[in-house]
């Protein structure tokens, strides 16, 4: 059955789900250019434990067996398809170098090796695609599941020379990749938010290093690879039962536990308390972050107000990347946005919705907004001189007063100034109040983005911990 469902189905996001699943060719090139290979040599895949499935049905056609690991998932699926007759395939968790993998792949052809990529991320390793054109037995299985955030949503892939992926592909099921799934991933893969997953990995492996060095006074760790600690403590069920109480998911491997590392240091540290080490008692990073989706744009947007970088900045206008650098410079705090906008049409929306999303960024990093300073003002600019009064009261009120006589600098439209302070206004809750005066517009726009900085680094400023309001909320 292959016809249409006669109507769409009654869930938000569902536009298109009447239709059964087409082949997932675009997430497939998508893939290809993330991974660094040619289209030809990428099968998306349900997840890492899919490609593994594959691997034994492909075997157990031919009456033969997978050799792998005695862990999760290849113990089970060896219970459901047996080991019988030769080895068609050869399964590694493989994080080291290609030269040892196409060593291996040598030596076990012409049997598959498989190797299990699904942390490569974490590493610091190179991936064992750079060898695929070598080695017409080497299949390389890659996961979105934690370098992306999608462990829920069982998305991947299997890289491998075309003739290898035919055979992989005549094991699929029907309708292998649902089209809810597709979706996720090729938004998880758009181009506007890889600045953040690199960000996030890359904050993953700092967290790791820490819990590692802290945990290392107690007992044997081997820091390892991925979102993941290997601890040998001397009693592991005793230490179970403690990390149970602080919330912690530790889980036993032999006589090792897994410790859980996550991005939020807050997180960590109740791993730390639950061992009896003190973590060092300050203050919660005040981050924010915005995922801001339409038929016009596709943003990612993610601040830190207690941190002055990374600053990346990269919509496609430069001269208003190069503001939005002047307003993190100037208000002290890291901003990382991209964004993919329909730039071939106008930079309107993609100055607006970058805006509104950079407000909601900075909207949610105030949270309650206890101990600011909540006020900030000012600045000169050669003949140019901005007035901003702000006010982060979660009351939104915008005021404009200045004109500009030149339309474009650059591809930026200046008639867009007073729309990005609106917006910035409306989406973080905010009085801004702008006025600007001069004679050079480059000059009074970017002291309006430098004086809107300067305002924020007074206004974010820690004070105390009260809510700045007789109120007690703001």
């Amino acid at each position: 059955m292959t016809l249409p469902a006669p109507y769409p189905p009654l869930v938000a996001g569902g536009d298109g789900l009447d239709r059964y699943p087409a082949d997932p060719s675009a997430l497939a090139a998508r893939m290809a250019q993330i991974y660094r290979v040619p289209p030809e040599q990428v099968l998306p895949i349900r997840g890492l434990t899919h490609g593994l499935e594959l691997v034994w049905r492909l075997a157990a056609q031919a009456n033969q067996s997978v050799q792998a690991p005695d862990a999760e998932p290849y113990t089970r699926l060896d219970a459901i398809y047996g080991r019988k007759g030769d080895t068609a395939a050869v399964v590694i968790r493989a994080l080291g170098s290609p030269e040892a993998v196409a060593e291996m792949a040598a030596r076990v052809a012409p049997a598959l090796l498989v190797v299990d990529e699904g942390l490569i991320e974490f590493a610091d390793t190179a991936s064992a695609a750079t060898i695929l054109d070598a080695h017409a037995n080497l299949v390389v299985l890659r996961s979105l599941s934690l370098a992306y955030g999608l462990a829920g949503a069982r998305v991947g892939a299997a890289l491998a020379q075309a003739t290898t992926l035919a055979r992989l592909s005549a094991m699929l099921e029907p309708y292998a990749l649902p089209e809810p799934l597709v979706r996720l991933a090729q938004q998880a893969l758009d181009p506007s938010r890889m600045i953040e997953t690199a960000e996030r990995i890359t904050g993953v492996k700092r967290e790791r290093a820490r819990i590692a060095r802290e945990v290392s006074r107690l007992m044997t760790v081997e820091t390892g690879v991925g979102p993941i600690l290997m601890a040998r403590p001397t009693d592991p069920e005793a230490l179970l039962a403690e990390f149970a109480k602080y919330g912690v998911a530790a889980d036993r491997s032999g006589d090792r536990l897994r410790l859980p590392i996550s991005l939020k240091p807050e997180v960590n540290d109740r791993l730390l308390l639950a061992l009896g080490l003190t973590p060092p008692r300050s203050r919660p990073a005040r981050l924010g972050q915005a995922v801001r989706d339409t038929k016009e744009t596709r943003i990612v947007c993610a601040v830190d107000l207690d941190s002055p970088g990374p600053v990346a900045i990269h919509t496609g206008v430069g001269f208003f990347d190069h503001m939005l650098e002047q307003v993190a410079a100037h208000g002290g705090f890291s901003i990382r946005l991209a964004c993919e906008g329909d730039l071939h049409t106008d930079a309107h929306h993609t100055i607006e919705d970058s805006a509104i999303a950079l407000g909601q960024a900075l909207k949610q990093a105030l949270g309650e907004r206890r101990g600011i300073a909540r006020y900030g003002f000012v600045l000169a600019m050669d003949e140019a001189e901005a007035h901003i009064a702000i006010d982060l009261s979660g009351r939104p009120y915008p005021l404009f007063e200045g004109s500009f006589s030149t339309p474009m600098i650059g591809e930026y439209r200046t008639d867009l100034t007073a729309h990005v302070f609106r917006s910035l206004a409306e989406a973080m809750g905010a009085a801004i109040h702008v006025k600007v005066t001069g004679d050079d517009d480059h000059h009074k726009t970017e002291a309006v983005y430098k004086a809107f900085g300067r305002a924020l680094r007074q206004a974010i400023r820690i004070e105390g911990d009260a809510v700045p309001s007789t109120k007690g909320v703001l």
